[in-house]
């Protein structure tokens, strides 16, 4: 199958940015050039909100139940491209197909769960004090939002905020991945060919930077959403606040997980290693520092290395790959440079610590013991194949090892006692805690960090809030 150059879509129209300047493509796994995408200029972001305001007033209009019949054919038409889109995703990304597809198929089921959502986002009657009085709160949509999405997910991370906006009732402007475009731009497609207006959705690639400071600032964007780092979120954050915009901000995060003596120790060991090198660790919510109770840990370690060994490495494209490449050449540097911190400072390298050959970014699956908490990796989100693991004593240990970090998106513990469960689950300073599985990022259930990792929800009911505005209408009669 071959790769497509990707355009920019504005106003219901597929086109090339209006300098015609274009950004390479590469196949992380090849390090070839497969293709470009179009490079929007300020003539291009100018249509795009021109268009976006437009399109709002029309949107609004339509009823809920008729967005959502939109929606839902939007999503039968991604299940059916599932299987090419997944291609394009492994080709640019480099996650394997299997997980490609995934992805791909999840999004239609957010697609079709705030299409649904979007029918029920009622307002409600507040009883009056006097009689004659009626007292009403109504939701209307926030108005043309514009949403930045990083590549890790190229689908996932642009159809929450497309499709919560969307049934909201909002319009539009997506500023994707340059390094992943074909993917959401895909997407988007799929919605336009399910017979969403013109200018409703409207797709932007550039420079990050360059973009976000034009857009947020500008009078028509009304909401942000942003998915990324936490030094970026803050710094848009920031810019928001400025200018008094309503913002959702998905950041980064440092998962810890807590394995205690009567847990399963062989389930917690596959559960978890399968967690932790999903899209070769490339995940916000991946489980990154293991703590592991004295009585099971060198039992877990043996087990979690045995898994981790096991796992084939290769081009995503290969249907026997169990990880793919990482995505860009950063990823690779960066966890290298974190492996050698570490044992630098005294961590012991159990597997793993290295690049694979000389072509395509790939990096074994890496597991670390007894990490200092002076280690570089054991601070900053390390955001790919690497696994630490130290032991713990007691349960304070353990939850105030969790809440070390600034960081508060998500969590895991494992253990077989209903009273602990129930007390890490509460000492935990996190947006998200998943006890015995890491049953995480469902279209129904809330998905949002606290603390450095962000405020406000991708996904449940909450996520529909940050495109609405409540508004309180009292009426008397005369």
């Amino acid at each position: 199958m071959s790769y497509q150059d990707v355009q920019l879509h504005i106003d219901g129209k597929w086109r090339g940015s209006s300098s015609g300047k274009t950004i390479p493509v590469l196949n992380p796994a090849t390090e070839e050039k497969i293709g470009t995408v179009a490079h929007a200029d300020k003539a291009d972001l100018d249509e795009a909100l021109a268009a976006a305001e437009k399109a709002f007033k029309v949107w609004r209009a339509v009823a809920p139940f008729e967005r959502a019949k939109v929606m839902r054919k939007a999503a039968e038409i991604l299940r059916e491209r599932a299987d090419s889109i997944a291609t394009i995703m492994t080709m640019e990304q480099g996650k394997t197909l299997a997980e490609a597809k995934m992805e791909t198929m999840a999004g239609a089921d957010i697609i079709d769960w705030f299409a649904e959502e979007g029918k029920r986002a009622y307002g409600r009657i507040i009883p009056a004090r006097a009689p004659g009085v009626y007292q009403l709160a109504v939701k209307d949509p926030v108005g043309p939002v514009a949403a930045f999405t990083p590549w890790n997910f190229p689908i996932n991370q642009v159809v929450r905020k497309l499709s919560a906006a969307l049934a909201a009732g909002c319009s539009i402007i997506v500023k994707a991945p340059e390094e992943t475009p074909a993917a959401p731009a895909a997407l988007i497609r799929a919605y336009v060919d399910a017979g969403v207006p013109a200018g409703v959705i409207n797709l932007v690639y550039g420079v990050p930077s360059e973009i976000s400071e034009y857009l947020i600032p500008h009078p028509v964007i009304r909401k942000i959403s942003f998915t990324g780092s936490t030094s970026v979120g803050k710094q848009l954050s920031a810019l928001a606040g400025l200018h008094m915009k309503r913002a959702t901000m998905e950041l980064g995060g440092h998962a810890p997980v807590i394995v205690f003596n009567d847990a399963d120790v062989d389930a917690a060991a596959k559960i978890l290693s399968g967690a932790k090198y999903r899209n070769g660790g490339q995940v916000c919510v991946s489980p990154t520092r293991f703590m592991v109770q004295e009585g099971v840990y060198d039992k877990f370690v043996a087990k979690f290395v045995e898994n981790t060994k096991s796992i084939k490495v290769g081009n995503g494209l290969d249907p026997e790959s169990r990880m793919g490449s990482l995505a860009n050449p950063r990823r690779v540097a960066a966890i290298e440079e974190m492996v050698q911190d570490a044992v630098g400072k005294g961590a012991k390298l159990q597997t793993g610590g290295k690049r694979i050959g000389n072509k395509g970014y790939f990096f074994e699956p890496t597991v670390i013991t007894d990490v200092p908490k002076s280690a570089r990796a054991m601070n900053d989100e390390p955001f790919g194949p690497m696994a630490m693991i130290s032991p713990f004593s007691k349960f304070d240990d353990a939850a105030e090892e969790a809440n070390r970090l600034p960081f508060g998106l998500a969590s895991y513990a494992f253990t077989s006692s209903t009273k602990t469960a129930t007390a890490i689950g509460a000492a935990i300073e996190s947006g998200m805690v998943a006890i015995n599985s890491v049953g995480l990022a469902l279209p129904e259930v809330p998905f949002g960090g606290v603390k450095d990792s962000g405020y406000g929800s991708e996904g449940g009911t909450e996520a529909m809030e940050g495109y609405f505005n409540t508004k309180f209408i009292t009426q008397t009669g005369v």
